[in-house]
């Protein structure tokens, strides 16, 4: 069963075609994304296919990706489906010699998100964020695109100082730059910083939604970050591996509640500001988290010693609370509290990837 086959998961989609957005505004445009093979970049690129399908509003939807067996495999049902178009690029490389195409909106999605990746290459985690963007606001900026949304992350704000319960938009945490960890959330502050310049600069209109910890049926098998490793165990009923104590206190969204806040922000945000998405009732510690999904999951939690190198990749923030009250205001609202997103989580799960978690 191909996940937008199953019941769950179609009615999430549908769920996000029912909101109040202009879609209009798509009608005869063109939509790049990079990093459309990554947990929030597959639900977008289906919920859009599903919209052109649904709305009947023609669009192209381009897909930048160095990979394209990643994005047959992912994306097979669609391969002859001439308004998806793969553009084989890698962003760290210019768009010098790229195919002339000329998007409205551009998303920049790719980076690598998970303690593994960090770990086995922290040079490419920075410059996905840095290069890779700049490559693609020289080339918003050569095509006069409309708006550009560079998905920033809940790590900017490094490590809470004590004297805030949740970060706001504002808050600006500690974070120690000479570590292998550290350039994760400093190449997305600079990435940050580089919109800032080419708003300045070029003229640019580009929004910076801040991600909490996302989690849903679209993640990436390879994915070592602790609440997929948790969710993966729980789909196969085996115990949850805690590879701490479990004290980190952190803010989580599930997919659609994310994808949804992405919208807004293209379709409401400001140019220049950056917004928190986090959902509804899903700050919890990790410990907590596991605890949950071993009730899910009728399972039972277990201690386990990380590895060095996978320790590298770890964040060093014991709290990231998030306040979505900014995003709150432009209209968008989380649909799923932390116990039923992942319960609808592992259930889309099991009926359609159970064997490819194993």
């Amino acid at each position: 069963m191909f996940r937008t086959d199953n019941p769950l998961y179609r009615e999430d989609i549908l769920n996000s075609l029912s909101l109040d957005l202009p879609w209009e505004k798509f009608d005869g445009k063109s939509i790049m994304i990079a990093g459309a093979t990554g947990t929030i970049g597959t639900y977008l690129v289906d919920l859009l296919l599903m919209l052109q399908e649904k709305k009947h509003i023609s669009f192209d939807i381009i897909i930048v990706s160095r990979n394209k067996k990643r994005f047959e495999e992912i994306f097979f049902p669609y391969i002859q489906n001439k308004k998806l178009i793969f553009f084989m690029h890698d962003v760290n490389e210019t768009f010098k010699n790229a195919q002339d195409y000329k998007p409205d909106y551009i998303f920049h999605l790719a980076s690598n998100t998970h303690p593994v990746s960090y770990a086995r290459e922290p040079i490419s985690t920075i410059l996905t964020n840095v290069l890779g963007l700049k490559n693609l606001l020289d080339y918003a900026s050569n095509h006069d695109t409309k708006r550009v949304v560079y998905a920033s992350s809940v790590e900017v704000y490094g490590e809470n100082r004590g004297d805030v319960e949740k970060f706001n938009e504002n808050y600006c945490g500690y974070i120690d730059c000479n570590t292998l960890r550290a350039g994760y959330p400093e190449g997305k502050r600079t990435g940050e910083a580089l919109c800032q310049a080419y708003i300045a600069e070029k003229k640019l209109d580009i929004v910076i939604p801040r991600f909490s910890r996302i989690y849903g049926p679209t993640m990436p098998f390879e994915d070592s970050k602790a609440v997929s490793q948790f969710i993966k165990n729980a789909v196969n009923n085996e115990p949850i591996i805690l590879k701490s104590d479990g004290n980190q206190l952190y803010s989580y969204a599930y997919i659609s509640d994310a994808v949804n806040a992405l919208l807004f922000c293209l379709f409401f945000g400001k140019n220049g500001e950056a917004y928190n998405v986090c959902g509804n009732e899903s700050d919890i510690h990790l410990k907590d988290l596991a605890q949950t999904l071993a009730e899910i999951s009728n399972t039972s939690v277990k201690h386990e010693i990380p590895k060095e190198k996978e320790s590298q990749g770890f964040s060093k923030a014991t709290k990231a609370l998030m306040d979505s009250n900014k995003i709150k205001q432009l209209g968008w609202e989380g649909n799923y509290p932390l116990r039923k997103g992942l319960e609808r989580t592992i259930s889309i799960l099991r009926t359609i990837y159970a064997d490819k978690v194993k």
